[in-house]
């Protein structure tokens, strides 16, 4: 149901390490319950983003969510794509719809955040 290779934050954010870069995106799950995804507020190149802290906004037919950054790092890249397509998120979530790429911080981060059958029982209830 939720990718093994990813980490999530109890947000319904994910995180896809590679080296020193962490990939974000919303959960299936997050997408599911928003609804059609309508626009997302990306962070900026270079931004520096907390561990917990919000980093954006989502806003789908149904509600306006903040956006919480599963770990901390600087922003490196966003996916553009998503200002003309933010059904995206919908769609595929786990890959087209990234929201933005960081160099990691501190790694040690990591351990606070849920492995993919956490996640799913998380989300069960």
């Amino acid at each position: 149901m939720f990718p093994d290779d990813l980490r999530y934050s109890r947000e319904h954010e994910w995180v896809r390490v590679e080296g020193s870069t962490a990939t974000i995106g919303i959960t299936s799950f997050a997408a599911d319950e928003l609804a059609d995804i309508v626009f997302v507020e990306l962070p900026a190149v270079g931004a520096s983003l907390t561990q917990f802290a919000t980093f954006g906004v989502v806003e789908s037919v149904k509600a306006v969510s903040d956006l919480y950054a599963p770990i901390s790092g600087t922003v490196t890249a966003v996916n553009d794509a998503l200002g003309a397509s933010p059904e995206l998120m919908n769609s595929d979530p786990f890959a087209a719809g990234w929201i933005a790429q960081v160099t990691i911080a501190d790694s040690a981060e990591l351990d606070a955040l849920l492995d993919s059958a956490a996640y799913a029982e998380l989300t069960a209830g």
